[in-house]
């Protein structure tokens, strides 16, 4: 089934296109929204959340503007965003268990060797520092460009003339 023909099918309420593009997208979101909120429970909780989301807003999704993809990874990046800045779940966070950071600790350790295991590596070292701040805030933090701005202490619209620069010599590097 073509993707165009599921898309329409997901906008007339179609429960077989839902679940086909459930399956299609959903561990792609679930990755985002889990790089947000580093927790699996409430990522699965979010994932669902989403796809809820796009089912009841689906006339809303105009394929002129962009994928479908994009769409769903957006409302994915906003919830997440969104579930980490409520009360609860800061609540929650400020009572982690140990293990936790013991976990984080053991994986940011092998960290170097993940990342050099998928190649990208050699393409991150490359770029220069500032940059990589820049894109660990906003795509693998979640930060948007205000809290990037404030945390790195520099206008936003250096931020924002960064991150596009930045993104642009990744691109470069690695295409």
């Amino acid at each position: 089934m073509q993707l165009e023909y599921l898309v329409s099918q997901f906008q007339k309420k179609d429960e077989k296109a839902f679940e086909k593009l459930y399956n299609m997208y959903s561990q792609s979101m679930h990755g985002v929204i889990y790089n947000i909120v580093r927790d699996n429970e409430i990522a699965e909780e979010v994932m669902q959340d989403v796809f809820i989301k796009a089912w009841e807003k689906a006339d809303s999704y105009n394929s002129s503007k962009g994928r479908f993809f994009t769409w769903l990874l957006n409302i994915s990046r906003n919830a997440a965003i969104d579930k980490t800045r409520s009360k609860a779940f800061k609540k929650s966070s400020k009572n982690l268990n140990s293990d936790y950071f013991v976990d984080i600790i053991h994986s940011s350790d092998n960290l170097g060797s993940k990342t050099d295991a998928i190649g990208i590596k050699k393409f991150v070292d490359k770029l220069a520092e500032k940059c990589v701040k820049i894109i660990e805030l906003l795509y693998f933090k979640g930060y948007t460009q205000k809290e990037a701005s404030e945390e790195l202490d520099m206008p936003i619209g250096t931020i924002k003339t960064r991150n596009r620069n930045c993104i642009q010599e990744l691109r470069d590097s690695v295409l």
